[in-house]
This record gives structure tokens, C-alpha cells and sequence, in this order.
């Protein structure tokens, strides 16, 4: 039984499962709204996560919430939406070879006024504070500015929180976890909390890469990991174009191991797989 059948078993709605040309019809609505581009592989997963929204208003069939979320009806449900198709799960220290770069070519040897770094797809926040934490460390009486921004509402008001299970911890070693982390106890077993001096000198805030970006001034250093691969070529060239332009003469554009800018721009040098720096 596939989990829309599932799901729908539990309800009074039988939700019928997703055709060909509904997912086309939110394939091509994300692609126009966030520039992710959807293989035919992820008709099932767009059908999960949706599925709980259709029994919410107790639709069965998805063109009905296609038209749900295009009417006045519910005006917040069209975010809602794209929350549920947009979101990633991350965790800290994600390949921590970048942040041993910034630290070892960077942050010691800062000279300059406020060291800026953004975090564009930020998701839950873990790529932010991982980031306040190793400048908290390392550039110690120094100012530094860190943005963190995606397009969910729900992943950014996750990231204001800052409270994540233990399992998202990933290669946070533990004096890190100790300093700048509160160990969840008794309801809250199992989690822990960013601590709030660090929360506080990290800022949020919902950016559409694909979209004219906000007056957020220029930066240091931008993490662009794990969303390019959602991407097309065309809609990957808009987006760095849009960061480079938010990049300082000399400033880092960084990539996942898994991503690739062959071909995409002639503005940044690579330094090392993943690792650019802006020319000029």
C-alpha cells in the first residue's frame, strides 16, 4: 500500500494517488516558484508529503489542492506548500573539510573589519550555527556577522529556535556540543539547544535565490551547499550570478562535494573542488 493510501486509510477522504499530470502541474509550479527541478522520480515523494494536506481540507484528488492553493481561500496554504517541497534535512559539521579551510586560509589570519559569511539555503540552521561556532572560537574578539536564509518559513522559524535531536549532531565533537550547547534533560531528552549568545549573533531571513535579491550587503564568504543540485543548468547560472554579485572582490563561494560549477560562470577561480574565490 503506498503512503497516500496509507495515510488516507486513516481518514474518512480516500485521497486518490497523484497522476502524471497533477505532479506535472507541481513539478512545473516549484520550478516557476523556486527554480527546483523535479525528476520523474520524485512523483511519489510530492505525493507524500502533500497527501497530509489533502485530508487536512479533506480533498481526495491533488488538482483540487492545485486550485486550493491558487485561490483566495486559504492564503497561507500556498507557503505551506512550498515549505513541504523545499525542505532538506541537514545536520552540523557537514563536510567539515570546508570549515577547516576557512579556518586554516581565513578566519586565523583576519585582519579585515567584520567578517561576514551568509549561508543561502539554509534549511534548519544547522550550516549557520555550525559556522557561529567555529567563528566564536577562532576569531575571538573580532566582529562577525553571520545571515542565514531559505525560502521555507517553517525551516527559518526552526532555525530561530534553534533546538535539534542529538542524531543532527554529525561530526560536532564535543567541545563544541559543551560550550556553546544546552543538553536537552527529561521531556527534552534526546535534543539540545544552540545556546542563546550564539543565536543571537546569527540572523534569519527568507530569500528566494531564484527572485531579485534583498539589500543584504556584500560578504566574505557564501555557502551555496546541497541546492544546486536541484537546479537546471539555466536556473544554476541565474543563482550564481546573484551571489557573485553579493561576494567581495576575493571573497569564497562554496559548493558541496557533490556540486560542480564547470561551465556555469568565468567570475570565480576555483581553489579547490567546491572551494571558489571571486576574481577582481
Amino acid at each position: 500500500m503506498n503512503q497516500a493510501c496509507e495515510i488516507a486509510g486513516r481518514n474518512p477522504f480516500q485521497v486518490r494517488p497523484i497522476t502524471d499530470k497533477e505532479f506535472y502541474q507541481f513539478k512545473t509550479l516549484i520550478y516557476e516558484v523556486a527554480g527546483i527541478s523535479m525528476a520523474p522520480g520524485k512523483k511519489n515523494l510530492v505525493m507524500s508529503r502533500l497527501t497530509k494536506r489533502l485530508v487536512h481540507y479533506g480533498l481526495k484528488r491533488f488538482d483540487e489542492y492545485y486550485a486550493l492553493i491558487h485561490s483566495k481561500q486559504s492564503p497561507d496554504e500556498f507557503q505551506i506548500m512550498v515549505d513541504l517541497l523545499t525542505t532538506n534535512e541537514t545536520y552540523f559539521f557537514r563536510e567539515p573539510q570546508h570549515f577547516d579551510y576557512l579556518i586554516e586560509h581565513l578566519i586565523q589570519s583576519w585582519k579585515g573589519d567584520e567578517l561576514r559569511i551568509w549561508s543561502a539555503a539554509c534549511s534548519s540552521g544547522e550550516e549557520v550555527y555550525t559556522l557561529a561556532m567555529v567563528l566564536a572560537k577562532y576569531l575571538t574578539g573580532k566582529p562577525w556577522y553571520v545571515l542565514g536564509s531559505d525560502i521555507s518559513t517553517k525551516m527559518l522559524a526552526s532555525c530561530k529556535r534553534g533546538v535539534y535531536p542529538i542524531s543532527r549532531m554529525g561530526s560536532m565533537n564535543q567541545e563544541f556540543l559543551h560550550k556553546y550547547c544546552l543538553r536537552g534533560v527529561r521531556e527534552q531528552e534526546g535534543t539540545f539547544l544552540v545556546d542563546s549568545k550564539l543565536r543571537n549573533c546569527c540572523q534569519f531571513e527568507q530569500i528566494n535565490l531564484t527572485k531579485t535579491l534583498p539589500n543584504i550587503g556584500l560578504f566574505d564568504v557564501i555557502f551555496i551547499r546541497n541546492v544546486m543540485i536541484y537546479f537546471d543548468q539555466p536556473v544554476k547560472r541565474v543563482v550564481v550570478d546573484k551571489l557573485i554579485q553579493k561576494l567581495k572582490p576575493g571573497g569564497y563561494l562554496i559548493t558541496s562535494h557533490s556540486e560542480t560549477l564547470h561551465g556555469i560562470t568565468d567570475k570565480l577561480t576555483m581553489i579547490k573542488p567546491s572551494i571558489h574565490q571571486k576574481k577582481g
